[in-house]
């Protein structure tokens, strides 16, 4: 046995090293990943988050109920006292003393809520036009906003007389008043709606301002408060621009909460046209731009 040993090993030695010799095949190689394929591009809307949070934020809802109640608790006290009045001094054209009192209301974000207007618009990737607007109004499906039926109701109530001052236009009258009725807001007859083709015999009315028929209404009413989403429901603004806007507001901000209640629009208004110097012509692209660049940073 001794003498097999060295022959053992040295054929295993031989047969290792032959082994080791041997070519190995090459691993297989790992398969590349495959590349989803490319989702189509798909435009941002600036309007989406707007329009998200006005249908589907609590908050949004909130702020309605927490603005009319404040009105409300407020309201009995202005009807008492006979110096208040609501209305600018520019549109006090008649003097209020011994006149019935009223509250006056825009429409559109104010009483009535159009956001699945707003929303189709963010489906169908579309802007604002008169065509598919007026179509929206006709439908009569507009819903009222939180807080705006019981106020108008208690104001009704109260022999306050509700007038509700509308930039739509005139076609859109009776569409817009069955409208009001249909969600319980007060409408005592077509006289409490004044729409975009009303007029008061010498006021040259500029655009879809409303200063005329607020003067129009200063000569039958003590108004004692308005509600709007736009400065325009509110006081002339005649230079849409910043500075404008500020000016207009200026001597009146401390009637806010008070005798004028500010309700929030982030879907459209002029504020938005103010930040590309309110030209509508202007390509969508170029627009956005002007808006993008009026956003700070610091």
């Amino acid at each position: 046995m001794s003498k097999s040993l060295p022959f053992v090993l040295g054929t295993t030695f031989l047969l290792c090293s032959c082994a080791s010799q041997v070519p190995r095949a090459p691993a297989a190689a790992t398969p590349a990943p495959v590349a989803a394929p490319a989702s189509p591009a798909v435009p941002a809307d600036d309007n989406l988050n707007a329009v998200a949070w006005t249908q589907n934020a609590l908050e949004h809802d909130l702020i309605y109920l927490e603005t009319y109640r404040n009105a409300q608790s407020q309201l009995l006290a202005a009807l008492k006292d006979k110096q208040w009045d609501a209305l600018p001094s520019d549109d006090r054209i008649a003097p209020y003393k011994g006149l019935k009192p009223a509250v006056i209301l825009d429409i559109d974000e104010t009483v009535l809520d159009n956001s699945p207007y707003q929303a189709r618009l963010v489906r169908n990737g579309g802007e604002y036009n008169e065509a598919d607007w007026a179509k929206w109004c006709k439908e009569e499906r507009a819903r009222a906003l939180p807080g705006a039926v019981e106020f108008t109701q208690f104001a009704a109530k109260h022999g306050v007389a509700v007038i509700y001052i509308s930039n739509r236009a005139q076609d859109l009258d009776q569409a817009t008043l069955d409208n009001l009725r249909k969600v319980g807001l007060p409408v005592s007859g077509p006289e409490a709606f004044l729409g975009l083709g009303t007029v008061l015999r010498g006021c040259d009315q500029v655009g879809t301002e409303k200063n005329c028929r607020r003067q129009l209404v200063s000569q039958h009413y003590r108004v004692l408060m308005q509600f709007g989403d736009q400065l325009g429901d509110f006081v002339s603004v005649m230079s849409n621009t910043e500075a404008g806007r500020a000016q207009a507001m200026a001597p009146y901000t401390n009637w806010i909460g008070h005798r004028w209640f500010v309700l929030p629009n982030p879907t459209y208004g002029s504020w938005e046209p103010a930040l590309f110097n309110n030209d509508w012509s202007a390509p969508r692209g170029q627009r956005r731009q002007q808006k993008i660049d009026s956003l700070r940073i610091d």
